[in-house]
């Protein structure tokens, strides 16, 4: 992978919060598997597990704004990475996952 399509592939929590303040056209993407999304999860994200990205391929480059997060902030980092290198040039991560959520956005969201 080249670095341009890495650059700008992470977002902090406190960006997304920012951005979903301002932007009701974003896909927030869980890619978590569905016990992981059933134990917790963030208000207003979409369940996607990552196993099922690139079926949901269609649907996820016609968003205008793409948020992705897991656990900790690897698995989208990955998803991310794979839909840039499919042409989904504003796929993002969010740094730390809803890990980092809980703890520095929104701490009613349980960790685990």
């Amino acid at each position: 992978m080249t670095e341009d399509l890495l650059a700008n592939i992470e977002i902090t929590p406190r960006e997304v919060k920012d951005l979903l303040t301002c932007d009701d056209k974003v896909l927030f993407v869980d890619v978590r598997e569905p016990w992981e999304y059933q134990t917790t999860h963030i208000e207003g994200s979409v369940l996607i597990p990552v196993g099922q990205i690139p079926a949901n391929l269609a649907r996820l480059e016609n968003a205008e704004q793409l948020v992705l997060f897991c656990h900790h902030g690897i698995r989208s980092l990955d998803a991310a990475a794979w839909l840039r290198a499919q042409g989904v040039e504003g796929a993002r991560s969010m740094t730390g996952g809803i890990e980092r959520w809980s703890t520095e956005i929104d701490s009613n969201v349980p960790r685990y």
